[in-house]
């Protein structure tokens, strides 16, 4: 009788572990982008919108690329100006 399960390396997780991750980790990023739009709106951000998402990221555990964080906050901009 043959085992017709995965393949599965206990130390990387299964797919369903790196999806759920990915869902996590967009929500966080979703939810930070809205505090900091929240913050933009209060006028309690002066910094660089970049800078603050970065470190809000960091503190929630997200650690996104350079690009990325300047993207996020280009559209955090363009809707908060609107």
């Amino acid at each position: 009788m043959t085992d017709d399960t995965p393949f599965q390396n206990p130390a990387h997780g299964t797919d369903d572990d790196t999806q759920l991750d990915e869902i996590e980790t967009a929500a966080s990023v979703d939810e930070v982008a809205e505090e900091v739009r929240d913050a933009i709106r209060h006028g309690e951000v002066e910094d660089d919108i970049s800078d603050v998402l970065e470190e809000r990221l960091e503190e929630v555990g997200v650690h996104l690329r350079p690009e990325t964080i300047d993207d996020i906050a280009d559209d955090i901009e363009n809707d908060v100006s609107h």
